[in-house]
């Protein structure tokens, strides 16, 4: 078995609750299609890609409401990549431009390597259209953050607000004019329909 492999099998069994997993095979074919002719370490992508989000995953993740609100799950990653890439046989010399992609992942971040902002604007990406939407509004009632449909609308706004003027790469920006104006029609008629209304 590769560490590819490895890795795949490691997050499809990790990523809990179930619907979590899709998010990264999409993200790391998003993120490698944003590239076009840029030159980026295939190897470094594919495990940023995989393993950026295991702190969210239940079972990585603090179980008590008030540990789960003040979690950094970004900095959890980053504390177990190195560990897990190790046991994969992953490449040692490529670990330290892994745990930089991750940990610059976030939209809040200035990524410092090609791989970092693939897998930042891939990642916002991901926040928008009607990939945003799903995972959005899928989370109503079993996040903290989000217990009604109101709260997920709040969200998407935010998102759609906030997230677009962050991408940095002009092939992620043409992407998002089509799945921010889905999302913008979409919150629209949310609005006309009642749905954002906080009864």
């Amino acid at each position: 078995m590769t560490y590819r492999n490895a890795i795949e099998d490691y997050i499809r069994q990790a990523a809990l609750p179930a619907d979590k997993f899709s998010h990264q095979p999409r993200l790391y074919a998003l993120a490698c299609s944003l590239a076009q002719a840029q030159s980026y370490d295939d190897d470094t992508l594919h495990a940023a890609a995989w393993l950026h989000d295991l702190g969210v995953f239940i079972g990585h993740r603090p179980v008590d409401p008030v540990a789960l609100a003040a979690w950094d799950n970004v900095k959890y990653a980053v504390e177990q990549v190195p560990a897990l890439l190790e046991k994969m046989d992953f490449p040692r010399h490529k670990i330290p431009y892994v745990v930089q992609a991750v940990s610059e992942h976030l939209p809040s971040k200035n990524p410092g390597s090609i791989e970092g902002i693939l897998l930042r604007d891939a990642d916002i990406l991901e926040q928008l259209g009607a990939t945003g939407i799903l995972r959005t509004v899928s989370k109503t009632g079993r996040d903290t953050r989000f217990i009604r449909h109101q709260d997920a609308l709040r969200a998407l706004h935010k998102s759609l607000d906030e997230l677009p003027t962050k991408l940095q790469l002009e092939s992620s920006r043409h992407i998002a004019q089509q799945r921010v104006a889905l999302m913008r029609a979409f919150l629209q008629a949310a609005e006309l329909e009642g749905l954002g209304l906080d009864w």
